[in-house]
């Protein structure tokens, strides 16, 4: 089903008013009735969204008024989440008291009416304005249409045939023979085998299933071949009779489902046989089986190939491990781009543009579809400007022109499920090509509230995580490696670009000098770097000084940024006009006190302050701020004492601290998720942060960089500690006094770390739940611990530049679960590690993933 993202928006304001917390700031401030009539509203104009998502090309007037309630639906979740901001204010001051006497007054029983007209005349605006635009939907025609029983589908997909031109392909030679080996090697286990090959849109996956298809070997060895178009819902009659007419040419309009199923059957009984499913988009196992159950009764050998961009999907169908597919040299790709671009009687094309052609094709990073359709682009072509013009273009931009790339991977999008259509935009306002660590885009998303809490209750960051793993299953995500148990991946340009196509509404990239964005953009990325990219710059891009900017709520950066540019200005401005902030980045920032206005931005939940080396001061009004998910000080080296009303932040799950920021001892923070600590320079200010009132039983992750000794450091009191790193920080004997290690311990990372041996034994009793052991530049571990063959969750080792490793011990090879090994100049293990060669390979050879000083030895999909 391909809901549209103004229907997943639209699920996600009704969802907001659904909520427990959002239902108790409802009660609170007495406008049940408003939010009733919203609600009421809302659903009416849901059940229409689908159908003017499909008629929006054909009648400008609707495209306008989707527009609008675009608009009114980010306006709507705003106003919600204040109400519920509010709320979980005067909760907390209702404990605590107020943190000064404006807020004493705000919140005084003797005028409790004042807040409560306020948010009650914004949510009866919201309603006003949501039913004006309700009215006029009736002009329009629209029908009734809910998710399940029919999508938007703008773009329809092309049926795919068997037939292929195999002059027309380059570079798939390698590809072609490792499929047609897995078909012409003998099964003896099971009389169906399934081949899936995955990819992206545009990759080539259909073109490679056809070049397989095709061979005469394949043709030799199967009796029957058949090839089917698979619809997106795997509509089992559809693929029955796709098989059917392929085989006999016969009208099957009079058979019912019984009769085909027959059919079928008799087709291809007791004969071997190959089936291409191309384009398979459903993983619904059920219906899968049920194809395959009517299937094996064709001969022992038969084959199926399933073209996907799925890996979920090939993963339900698959009795092979999936080939996935990858983009093609940059040698066959320019191949491809001059049969293209150029004519059959041009044998030497110029130079000047195959220079510039040179520089075309490696925008297309390997994908055949976009290759072919830069170079049928310029084939008329021959003025050097222009294909200047097209070289420097986006490629998206590109493509749209040429029109075929869009569809094809557009698709992608579509099939998302509603909770995925938001999050999916959010990627575009990352930089091309960069490197991105799940549980930073994860809090990215959470900020900005599009994460919705699961009935089993986890963390809303495990949540997020299982969404990225959605995108890398639907391969919208590449380059994927997991790394201390955290999925670090990139982003295809293409992908990228299809998110900033999807986004173009809701997310934009601009620059310091960019002097306006549209009313309808709520997250911006700043990309300048450095000053000397703009002119007369005053401290405030001019885009913050518009009216259009006070529905922001993302401000970020692309990169760090040179001193100056985030100034006590900058953030004055970002504090004053954007008060729907939720994620503010001021990292690399130039003032010395934070504006005390901070407070203003009720519904704030990142704040980024990371390396201010003039920051002294955070103003006592941050403590206002109830909803603030994470608060990053780190490289904040002249930030004294933090404020000492710290346990008003209620929301508080993510903290980075530096040097001796004593104060957190006695704040009462009692729900951190995550702590990390920079500099702190003498055990007993460490020790501190874990006495007193501050009690972190729900601490998850604990990272310690160039502190003071941890002999103080009560590890085995933390008893929801999964996560640990050391670095830089001098190591004792801590596993009598402080009770040892937690009991949950999943992670652990030590990096430059001079008594390491002391801390590994001291983990052994208490790693049994260890599953990622990462020991980076630690010249003095000598020995992999013998303890850990002994455990048996060990999914990960990493050993990066840890020069005095001598070998590997005997019993790694009874860990079951190991997947990934990483040996990274290591001095003789690197050498006793060589694949065949090494004295210790044949205790390694068996782990999927191994790596040795940056070489991939051999790296299977798991």
């Amino acid at each position: 089903m391909a809901e549209s993202l103004l229907f997943s928006v639209a699920e996600s304001v009704l969802g907001k008013i659904a909520s427990p917390a959002l239902q108790e700031a409802v009660a609170i401030y007495n406008v049940e009735d408003q939010i009733h009539e919203l609600r009421e509203t809302l659903t009416a104009i849901k059940a229409v969204l689908l159908d003017a998502e499909e008629q929006k090309a054909k009648n400008h007037l609707l495209q306008v008024w989707l527009d609008r309630l675009q608009e009114v639906f980010y306006d709507a979740e705003d106003v919600l989440d204040e109400l519920e901001c509010e709320a979980l204010r005067k909760q907390v001051i209702s404990r605590y008291g107020g943190v000064k006497g404006k807020v004493r007054r705000f919140f005084s029983p003797s005028n409790p009416l004042v807040l409560r007209a306020k948010l009650s005349h914004k949510v009866k605006e919201i309603r006003e304005r949501l039913s004006r635009i309700s009215t006029e939907k009736v002009q329009f025609g629209l029908n009734v249409r809910s998710a399940d029983n029919g999508g938007v589908h703008t773009h329809s997909r092309e049926t795919t045939y068997s037939y292929v031109n195999k002059s027309d392909v380059v570079g798939r030679d390698t590809d072609k023979e490792k499929i047609i080996e897995m078909l012409m090697k003998p099964v003896d286990d099971e009389n169906l085998s399934v081949i899936p090959i995955v990819g992206i849109g545009g990759l080539g996956k259909t073109t490679l299933a056809k070049l397989v298809y095709n061979d005469d070997r394949v043709k030799e060895q199967f009796e029957l071949r058949r090839w089917v178009h698979v619809p997106k819902d795997f509509n089992l009659n559809t693929i029955i009779e796709g098989i059917i007419q392929d085989a006999t040419g016969q009208s099957l309009n009079n058979l019912d489902t019984q009769q085909l199923q027959t059919r079928l059957q008799d087709t291809i009984k007791d004969k071997k046989y190959l089936l291409v499913l191309d384009d398979v988009w459903s993983n619904d196992s059920r219906r899968w089986k049920e194809l395959r159950d009517l299937l094996s009764v064709g001969a022992n050998g038969s084959k199926i190939i399933v073209t996907t961009c799925n890996s979920e999907v090939a993963s339900i169908m698959g009795t092979h491990p999936a080939h996935n597919l990858k983009g093609l040299s940059h040698r066959d790709s320019m191949a491809l781009f001059k049969r293209w671009a150029f004519s059959e009687d041009e044998n030497h094309p110029r130079p000047e543009l195959l220079e510039i052609g040179n520089d075309i094709v490696k925008k297309s990073q390997g994908v055949p579809l976009l290759v072919i359709i830069l170079g049928s682009l310029l084939r008329t072509k021959d003025e050097e400007r222009y294909w200047a013009y097209v070289r420097d273009s986006e490629t998206w931009e590109l493509a749209e022109i040429e029109g075929n790339f869009l569809p094809v991977l557009k698709l992608s999008y579509d099939d998302l499920p509603t909770h995925l259509k938001q999050c999916f935009p959010i990627l575009s306002l990352f930089p091309r090509g960069q490197e991105i660590w799940a549980h930073h885009l994860a809090r990215h998303w959470i900020a900005l509230g599009l994460i919705r809490p699961t009935r089993e209750k986890l963390a809303l960051e495990d949540v997020a995580i299982e969404y990225v793993k959605d995108l890398w299953k639907r391969g919208l995500i590449q380059e994927v490696r997991e790394q201390e148990l955290t999925l670090v991946f990139k982003v295809h340009d293409l992908v990228h670009s299809l998110a900033t196509s999807v986004a173009q509404n809701y997310c934009a990239t601009v620059d310091l000098d960019t002097a306006e964005i549209s009313e309808r953009v709520r997250c911006v990325a700043i990309a300048t770097a450095s000053l000397e990219e703009i002119s007369n710059y005053d401290g405030v891009p001019p885009f913050l000084r518009k009216k259009t900017s006070k529905r922001l709520r993302a401000i970020m950066f692309h990169y760090q940024v040179d001193e100056g540019i985030k100034t006590r200005k900058f953030a004055r401005m970002c504090i004053s006009n954007c008060h729907h902030l939720r994620f503010l980045d001021l990292s690399d920032s130039s003032f010395e006190e934070l504006p005390s206005s901070i407070c203003n931005l009720k519904q704030l939940r990142s704040l980024l302050l990371i390396n201010n080396k003039q920051l002294k001061k955070l103003p006592h009004t941050i403590c206002e701020l109830q909803s603030l998910l994470q608060l990053d000080v780190g490289g904040c080296s002249e930030l004294g004492e933090l404020p000492k009303n710290m346990n008003r932040l209620v929301g508080l799950r993510y903290l980075y601290l530096t040097t001796n920021q004593k104060s957190l001892q006695e704040s009462g923070i009692q729900y951190l998720e995550s702590i990390h600590f920079l500099g702190f320079e003498a055990c007993e200010n460490l020790q501190m942060l874990f006495e007193g009132t501050c009690r972190l039983t729900r601490l998850r992750e604990l990272e310690i960089i160039n502190c003071g000794s941890l002999l103080s450091v009560p590890f085995g009191e933390l008893i929801s500690l999964e996560v640990l790193r050391i670095q830089k920080s001098p190591l004792m004997s801590i596993s009598e006094k402080k009770g040892g290690f937690p009991s949950r311990l999943r992670v652990l990372s030590i990096v430059n770390c001079e008594q390491v041996g002391e801390l590994l034994h001291s983990l052994d009793e208490s790693a049994r739940t260890l599953e990622s052991f990462c020991v980076y530049d630690c010249p003095s571990f000598t020995a992999i611990p013998e303890w850990l063959p002994n455990h048996t969750r060990p999914r990960e080792i990493l050993l990066i530049r840890c020069p005095n490793l001598w070998s590997m011990p005997q019993g790694i090879r009874s860990l079951p679960v190991l997947k990934e090994l990483r040996i990274e100049h290591c001095g003789e293990l690197s050498r006793r590690c060589k694949p065949q060669t090494g004295e210790d390979w044949h205790k390694i050879a068996h782990i999927p993933r191994i790596e040795v000083d940056l070489i991939d030895i051999q790296w299977t999909e798991v």
